[in-house]
Formats: C-alpha cells, sequence, structure tokens
C-alpha cells in the first residue's frame, strides 16, 4: 500500500484552506456507516480479503478492516462499495 505522501498532505492543507471537501483532491477514501449495519466507501481500491466476520479493504494510504458478523458485500464498482451486516468494528491501519 502506498503512504501518505508529502505531495498529497500539500493538497490536503490548500483544499482546508479554501474550505473545500479534502477527498475531492486527494483522493482519500470517503467512508459512512449507518449504525453498526451498513459501511459505505468511496475511492476504494480493491478488497483485500473477504469473509462474513472480517472484510479487508485497500484504501490506498489506508487498510479499512471491518469486523462483524455476516458481513455481505452488497454492492461494488471501480470506485464505491457497500458492505452490510452486524459490524462490530472498524478499524483503520497505514
Amino acid at each position: 500500500m502506498e503512504q501518505y505522501g508529502a505531495k498529497t498532505e500539500r493538497k490536503a492543507r490548500v483544499m482546508e484552506k479554501l474550505d473545500l471537501p479534502v477527498d475531492l483532491v486527494t483522493d482519500l477514501p470517503r467512508i459512512e456507516m449507518t449504525g453498526d449495519r451498513e459501511f459505505y466507501m468511496e475511492h476504494h481500491r480493491g478488497i483485500l480479503s473477504y469473509s462474513t466476520e472480517t472484510v479487508d479493504i485497500n484504501g490506498g494510504a489506508l487498510m479499512i478492516r471491518l469486523t462483524g458478523q455476516n458481513l455481505q458485500l452488497v454492492a461494488m464498482t471501480e470506485s464505491e462499495l457497500r458492505v452490510a451486516g452486524v459490524i462490530e468494528k472498524m478499524e483503520l491501519m497505514r
């Protein structure tokens, strides 16, 4: 996985100063959760591993690990994905 580089950090600081959403320019993952039942992510770079208890997602600079019960990949496109089930833990790893 690539590291969060100096160029990306500079872009993020400029976007903050302009009061614009950082994810528009930096390709950082955008994550939404609906309670503990649904996970949505934009700007993913693929599924690294998948089971009904654990889903590892490549987010570029981050790996996102979802842990829970009855996890299901309910939708996935080139840049977006949605996981449903009982989500017990979400970890962000560099």
